[in-house]
């Protein structure tokens, strides 16, 4: 069975998601590369779009594309407690059919935040996945204190590892693989290039040993999703090319 592709939309830009007429514009883009799915970005819609997500998910529905949900939210504020804005987000997800929200960790302090959560996510029906970001709060410590709790607390909440994010906060993506993989329920794919003293996501390259290592570290039967850059005259073709490369040329599963 071949792996599940996910383009985010994100990866096209800002500016060409707006030339595009929205991410709606996205749509027969990833369909016609044979994705399977749609990552729709929260920062990405405007207030009459969040006002119309029921004709979001229709197009997504219409293109015969999954779809997930990423908010740049965290799943905890700075004092540690839930952020109040997570029922509403879950909201959202289940207006677009979404198979899950994203949201990236925050100031995770206190295990008995988590009792909370499970009423929130028994009521909205849709499931949660946290990401490792590019803060603090991503690094590699905070991210395995979550995944224990939940653990331990037999909550159902998995994670999205992003394969270059880690190098902004200064871990290994390796040791991260090794220790969070069984959590692992979606992967964002991207390679970095260090440019001067920043970092820059890039498209991996099939040549490029460590990212094909990084990959086979991990589940080998969870969606992948393309966060690095996608760009060119056709972009079906270039979608097309990278939708290939990841389920394919990256698949030892």
């Amino acid at each position: 069975m071949e792996r599940k592709i996910i383009v985010v939309t994100a990866a096209y830009g800002h500016d060409q998601v707006a030339a595009l007429g929205g991410q709606v514009g996205t749509l027969p883009i990833i369909a016609d590369a044979g994705a399977d799915g749609v990552e729709i970005r929260r920062e990405l819609l405007n207030d009459e779009e969040l006002s119309h997500l029921p004709s979001l998910a229709f197009a997504i529905d219409m293109h015969n594309l999954l779809v997930c949900y990423s908010a740049p939210e965290p799943l905890c504020l700075q004092d540690g407690s839930l952020n109040p804005r997570l029922p509403a987000l879950l909201d959202e997800a289940r207006t677009l059919k979404a198979l899950w929200l994203k949201v990236s960790l925050g100031h995770f302090k206190d295990n008995a935040v988590l009792e909370t959560l499970r009423g929130w996510l028994a009521a909205s029906d849709v499931p949660l996945v946290v990401e490792n970001d590019q803060t603090e709060c991503g690094k590699l410590a905070p991210m395995l204190r979550f995944k224990a709790a939940c653990h331990t607390a037999h909550l159902p909440v998995t994670l999205t590892f992003d394969t270059g994010n880690w190098l902004w906060v200064g871990d290994e993506p390796e040791e991260a693989a090794r220790q969070l993989a069984p959590a692992v329920s979606y992967v964002h794919v991207k390679a970095v290039e260090r440019a001067g003293d920043k970092h820059c996501a890039t498209p991996p390259n099939a040549e490029n040993p460590r990212w094909l290592a990084l990959l086979d570290a991990l589940p080998g039967d969870v969606p992948r999703g393309i966060e690095f850059p996608l760009e060119g005259d056709d972009l079906t073709a270039v979608t097309r090319h990278y939708v290939s490369l990841l389920r394919k040329e990256f698949s030892h599963a």
